[in-house]
């Protein structure tokens, strides 16, 4: 049989203790953290989802696949244009601290 590391009764220690910790928690405020909760419920039946809940299918999720794509664009293009910002930063100063005055 196979004896159980002294780094492995630390990780099963620290996780009791945490459950521990957590259960304290909710126990002393339950009532807070229902109360946050509904109003998390509340708040969310209030916000405007980006599809139409009689559509069906992918077309009930155009805009957010659109707004997603857009996105990613989006984000490829800032990384090709930073990427190539520092790339000719580099040469540039490179250069710049090549050059004997």
């Amino acid at each position: 049989m196979r004896s159980i590391s002294l780094s492995t009764w630390i990780a099963i220690a620290l996780g009791i203790a945490a459950a521990i910790a957590l259960g304290w928690a909710w126990v002393r405020n339950r009532k807070r953290v229902e109360a946050f909760l509904a109003e998390v419920v509340g708040e969310l039946k209030k916000c405007a989802w980006p599809w139409e809940p009689q559509e069906k299918g992918a077309r009930r999720y155009r805009e957010l696949i659109d707004s997603t794509v857009v996105v990613a664009i989006s984000s490829v293009m800032l990384a090709a244009v930073v990427t190539l910002a520092d790339f000719l930063l580099v040469r540039v100063v490179g250069f710049v601290t090549r050059l004997h005055l």
